[in-house]
């Protein structure tokens, strides 16, 4: 029989779990470029993998539907100043007493309809995502186009692009995805057994297959308050700073949980623990090939190590390597283990 014994003794013990995770973009720095006219895709100016800054010109659309609402707009205004011009006609010539009271208030309300009308129109053409300049521009030149920019809303890369030259886009259609990946989140599941683990604002570190031999450290920002009822996990946000960029959305990565503080405690290694009648037990070394069968209460497990909160003192010698042998031995001799 092969027997291999160690001593006891109390060492730093340091509880961790680690979870299944996955790289995802930060939402708060995440935007889906639509169009907010249906248009045609006349130039694409920026590709996957782009870096862009605010305003940067992603692609320019032709719509026929803005060429239509600009032409609505000139028409209004050009009603609304031939009725402003007409009211002051008419205000004018009451005061001589040329036409009645009743024309006058006629002429009012046909300008205030106008200027309703005029409102209506360019209240569409924001809307449809016209800015100020180019309402104006309507407004000295009173020349159509009926060109619809796509801009970067914000300083980030572009992700996804989902349009080519030539096609029609419509509404509801994602064309870009521009985000910031200058911290991205790292969302784990973290089994129901272990939701004491976590907490918000925890400290936490990150390792990624990619990079197997870096340690990220990150921040617990969001936990669910809900688990999934057909995986029984619990949903948790890691934010982690990501400067150089080599963190990226589907990434898979594993997040490692502390419990807090290294402790000195009493442990054992794991193959030590054998299953008794009272409960747990080990083999004490008493003398060369004479050993005890003691009942002890273990506590947490650690890196194929087990705490043991009673049962054993510092400097005992136990069975580790043949635990397994020992305990077939003394169930086939009806030994029982001393209390």
């Amino acid at each position: 029989m092969v027997l291999d014994v160690t001593p006891v003794a109390r060492g730093p013990f340091r509880l961790s779990r680690e979870f299944p995770a996955t790289v995802q973009a930060n939402e708060n720095e995440l935007a889906e470029v639509t169009a907010l006219t249906r248009g045609r895709v006349v130039k694409v100016h920026v590709d996957v993998g782009q870096d862009v800054k605010k305003g940067t010109l992603l692609a320019m659309l032709h719509s026929t539907d803005l060429g239509m609402a600009e032409g609505a707009y000139l028409k209004a205004v050009a009603k609304l100043h031939e009725a402003q011009l007409a009211y002051e006609r008419a205000k004018d010539l009451h005061q001589y007493k040329a036409v009645s009271l009743a024309e006058v208030q006629q002429r009012e309300a046909e300008m205030k309809t106008a200027r309703a009308e005029a409102r209506e129109t360019e209240t569409r053409l924001e809307l449809l995502g016209v800015p100020r300049q180019e309402i104006e521009r309507l407004d000295r030149e009173h020349t159509i186009k009926a060109d619809v920019p796509m801009r970067a809303p914000f300083d980030g890369r572009v992700i996804m692009r989902n349009i080519t030259r030539g096609e029609v886009v419509e509404t509801h259609q994602k064309c870009f995805t521009v985000a910031n990946l200058s911290d991205v989140w790292v969302i784990a599941n973290v089994p129901e057994k272990d939701v004491h683990f976590v907490q918000k604002d925890q400290v936490v570190d990150v390792v990624v297959a990619a990079y197997p031999h870096a340690i990220l450290h990150g921040r617990i920002t969001y936990i669910s308050d809900v688990l999934d009822p057909a995986t029984r996990t619990m949903r948790v946000r890691v934010t982690v700073p990501n400067p150089s960029m080599r963190l990226k959305p589907e990434m898979f990565a594993l997040v490692h949980v502390y419990a807090g503080p290294a402790t000195e405690v009493l442990t054992v290694p794991l193959a030590a623990i054998q299953n008794g009648p009272a409960g747990k037990i080990v083999f004490v070394q008493r003398a060369p090939g004479e050993f005890e069968v003691r009942t002890v209460k273990v506590g947490d497990e650690q890196d194929e190590r087990v705490i043991v909160l009673e049962g054993l003192n510092d400097g005992e010698v136990i069975v580790t390597k043949g635990a397994f042998i020992l305990k077939s031995e003394m169930e086939h001799h009806k030994t029982e283990p001393a209390l």
